[in-house]
């Protein structure tokens, strides 16, 4: 982990087109703003979190429902075979 220190209306950047700026700082609250292109996508940690649950969960009903249709259409089969 890169461990840096800026001051107030100081930037880090991240490649060619992500900046960072510290843009205040109030006790233990930093404010930072983050300049990057729009197709990025930025989230804070605990909002990407959550998302990589949802997104873990949809694809586990989905495996499910798949498993359910594919069940359906084995016993529909079997009907039309007797």
């Amino acid at each position: 982990m890169l461990v840096l220190s800026r001051k107030e209306e100081q930037s880090i950047m991240i490649g060619d087109n992500v900046e960072i700026k510290i843009l205040s700082i109030k006790g233990d609250t930093v404010k930072i703003g983050i300049s990057a292109p729009p197709d990025l996508k930025i989230y804070r940690k605990e909002v990407f979190e959550e998302i990589q649950k949802a997104n873990i969960k949809a694809v586990a009903s989905s495996k499910n429902l798949k498993d359910i249709i594919l069940g359906k259409i084995k016993e529909s089969k079997k009907e039309d075979n007797k």
